[in-house]
């Protein structure tokens, strides 16, 4: 690593000589491979941009000129190259975070790791530099991907009504099908589309011709149309320039002159360009390039000479999802499955596999996604639309207006619901259950183990007349949870023989072994409980408000935001009811919580059995006017 150590900022780069700079990108590439081996982290992505992202730097004047990444995981390369070569503790509490961070450099701009929106923020930085007529540069960097977002391509509408705005977007294209075109042929023509002089012989010409008596104005037609014509032979992405966007490319991604060479046409042009990069997603690394899911995009810890896993995590809640979902398949010809461009992610490959006429991907776009399953779900089939329980969010309105109003029959599957820890604030699914509160007809399940999984999708594809959404954890499941019985819809999870106890206890999907830890800690101070699943948290069973009247105290405990969720829910019912006892609900603060292990902010957040244990106590004992000892320390004895 001779010359990545010498590299402390992007002027660094400066310096360095074309062998150099080859020599410095394949030392990034065993950087990647050895140190995000022993953490995990985005692999495949980072050893695609290597070349790009020097080029980039070599190019612009980060931080003066603005330089943003769309998602961010292809960002690694640019924490390298600004610096930032710890890698130790990648993406766990106090080290490096997997995504571009403003509190890490002030080469990130922007933190955004939901996909499609740079080129709204890039918009808004070009017209800023306008307003304030600053001379800084914009760069937005997307992807193949990101452009099969709504968002993007409302932006680049924005973008190319002003002509005279600069603004560079460069493409990472590492679709493996796409073979890139080279040669003189494809830079010249680039060189003269993004030049000053083509212009204005473009302008030149049709003034001349158009002072040609009868034969002037057809002629440029003709002359126009065949140029337009082998441009897009050329450059099969004439697409952006009929929005009015200048197109160079496509370029190799790995050529560092040739990228040097597109961006500094890009820069001199005063209006928005694209620049095509054809990219190699997990370049260089054998393993992720014999990988034919997605190239390594996201590993866990592996070995750095064979890729492989180093333990396995055991069953996952996902792969339990997609084992049902094969079964409800077989039994169900009009079931049919949705994914937001993650088949393999939220766990719909073997549905895929064995009924590939049945599923559906609609790119990112999760808006386009829930107003096409409500088309679907019109049409007579029942839709199953699988999405991380951050994503939904993007979709809000349609769940509202398309589906909801609609009364159709859609089920989201919500992966990655409550605290997923290490990919930091923006992957949290902690507003699924208060965004979807407000939802007329909708129904949320939020199973407690893999039994209840199974059981509660196959409740949930069975309703026609609403739309159903079963959330559950990210990463391994647990041992199966057994009910000692069941009130209303709920099942109970634990009860005292005399039948009431101090504290009702409302559990919500994964924390159930939690809360029967919470209610062993309690029992150490004579504090008898009753913990109950509602199993589907939305609407509040109906049984819930009696059975609270029979307790003091009620607590709730939910992976998600405190703020608009179970508790809120609860709380409402048992006033509309009459129940008047008190309640203390307990989840997530509202707050964007920093990238740790699940356990490490659930800690931070006081989301454990003792801390909420020793709260609890603290109630019963201002109840009866009396102190008692920590349930901690009693855990202790």
């Amino acid at each position: 690593m001779a010359l990545l150590t010498r590299i402390r900022g992007p002027r660094d780069l400066d310096r360095l000589g074309p062998e150099q700079l080859e020599q410095l990108a394949g030392e990034i590439r065993s950087f990647l491979v050895e140190e995000v081996s022993k953490t995990g982290g985005h692999l495949g992505p980072n050893l695609g941009v290597v070349e790009l992202t020097i080029a980039l730097h070599r190019v612009f004047d980060s931080p003066k000129d603005k330089i943003l990444f769309d998602t961010g995981h292809q960002s690694y390369v640019h924490k390298l190259l600004t610096g930032r070569q710890d890698f130790s503790r990648l993406k766990s509490k106090g080290g490096l975070s997997g995504y571009p961070s403003r509190a890490e450099s002030d080469h990130d701009i922007i933190e955004n790791s939901h996909a499609s929106t740079v080129l709204g923020w890039a918009d808004g930085l070009a017209k800023a530099n306008e307003v304030l007529r600053k001379d800084d540069h914009v760069v937005a960097v997307t992807g193949d991907g990101a452009l099969t977002g709504g968002m993007a391509w409302e932006a680049l509408n924005n973008i190319a009504a002003a002509k005279d705005r600069p603004l560079v977007i460069v493409v990472n294209d590492n679709e493996r099908s796409y073979a890139p075109t080279i040669g003189g042929l494809a830079n010249h023509l680039a060189t003269l589309r993004t030049t000053d002089g083509y212009e204005r012989f473009l302008a030149r010409g049709k003034e001349i011709l158009d002072r040609t008596p009868v034969v002037g104005r057809p002629l440029y037609g003709t002359l126009h149309g065949a140029k337009k014509g082998l441009k897009d032979f050329i450059a099969p992405q004439g697409m952006f320039e009929d929005l009015g966007l200048k197109y160079v490319g496509p370029i190799d991604g790995h050529d560092i002159e040739a990228l040097e060479s597109a961006l500094q046409r890009a820069k001199r042009f005063g209006g928005p360009v694209i620049v095509h990069c054809i990219t190699e997603k997990g370049r260089g690394y054998q393993p992720a390039l014999q990988d034919e899911a997605d190239r390594f995009h996201a590993v866990g810890k592996i070995h750095p000479d064979t890729g492989l896993p180093i333990a396995s995590s055991g069953v996952d809640w996902t792969s339990v999802f997609g084992e049902e979902m094969v079964k409800l398949g077989h039994e169900r010809e009009d079931l049919v499955a949705i994914t937001a461009a993650m088949l393999q992610p939220v766990g719909l490959e073997k549905f895929a596999k064995a009924f590939p006429d049945r599923v559906y991907d609609v790119g990112i776009a999760e808006q386009h996604g829930a107003v096409s399953a409500a088309g679907l779900a019109t049409g007579g089939v029942h839709p199953v639309f699988a999405v991380y329980a951050t994503f939904l969010n993007r979709a809000f309105d349609q769940v509202l207006m398309d589906v909801a109003l609609h009364r159709c029959g859609v089920t989201f599957v919500l992966d990655r619901a409550g605290i997923t820890g290490t990919d930091g604030a923006s992957h949290n699914g902690m507003w699924d259950m208060s965004i979807l509160q407000c939802v007329p007809g909708l129904r949320i399940a939020a199973p407690r183990d893999a039994d209840q999984v199974r059981a509660q999708l196959r409740e949930a594809v069975a309703v026609e007349d609403a739309p159903t959404v079963v959330r559950f954890s990210k990463g391994a499941v647990g041992p199966a949870v057994a009910a000692v019985g069941r009130v209303g819809g709920m099942d109970v999870l634990r009860r005292t023989e005399e039948g009431t106890a101090d504290v009702l206890l409302v559990s919500v999907g994964a924390l159930a072994p939690m809360c029967l830890d919470i209610a062993d800690l309690l029992d150490k101070q004579g504090i008898t409980t009753t913990v109950v699943d509602p199993r589907w948290v939305k609407p509040v069973d109906e049984a819930l408000a009696p059975l609270a009247e029979q307790h003091r105290v009620v607590v709730t405990v939910e992976d998600n935001s405190r703020v608009g969720g179970v508790g809120s829910a609860v709380a409402q019912a048992l006033r509309d009811a009459g129940v008047d006892v008190p309640l203390r609900d307990f989840g997530i603060p509202p707050r964007f919580l920093d990238h740790a292990s699940r356990k490490e902010v659930m800690a931070e957040i006081g989301l454990t059995a003792p801390d909420i244990a020793r709260q609890v106590t603290g109630l019963v004992a201002r109840l009866d006017g009396r102190l008692v000892d920590s349930p901690t320390e009693a855990a202790r004895d």
